[in-house]
């Protein structure tokens, strides 16, 4: 299920975000074991999360405009064929807007952690 919305979304915004997303857990996991000071790794995981919330509303862009284009070129389209472009168009920024989260979520608990 997860590889087809991967490549459903399209693998170049897709990939990399996925990508991230490991580096950002490896990231926290990395900062909940040294339990100390971990200013440079929540530096590094909010620097990380903000490019991927980026990269992923920049696919959606590209992906919205792939598809004007083609309607524009087709010059009509079908309700289905819209909300399935839309879909695929949506999936890079959700993503993107997950791992986002995920790494905020390990800024929190990094910093309750610390002493």
């Amino acid at each position: 299920m997860i590889l087809e919305k991967i490549y459903e979304g399209g693998p170049f915004f897709m990939v990399p975000i996925v990508l991230l997303l490991i580096v950002i857990l490896l990231l926290v996991v990395k900062g909940v074991l040294k339990k100390s000071d971990n200013t440079k790794t929540k530096n590094l995981i909010a620097s990380i999360s903000l490019f991927v919330l980026v990269w992923g509303i920049l696919g959606q862009s590209i992906g919205l405009i792939s598809a004007f284009e083609f309607i524009q070129k087709t010059g009509s389209v079908t309700a289905e064929i819209l909300a399935g472009g839309l879909k695929v168009s949506f999936l890079p920024s959700v993503f993107g807007m997950f791992t986002f989260l995920i790494g905020r979520t390990g800024i929190v608990v990094l910093t309750l952690l610390e002493k």
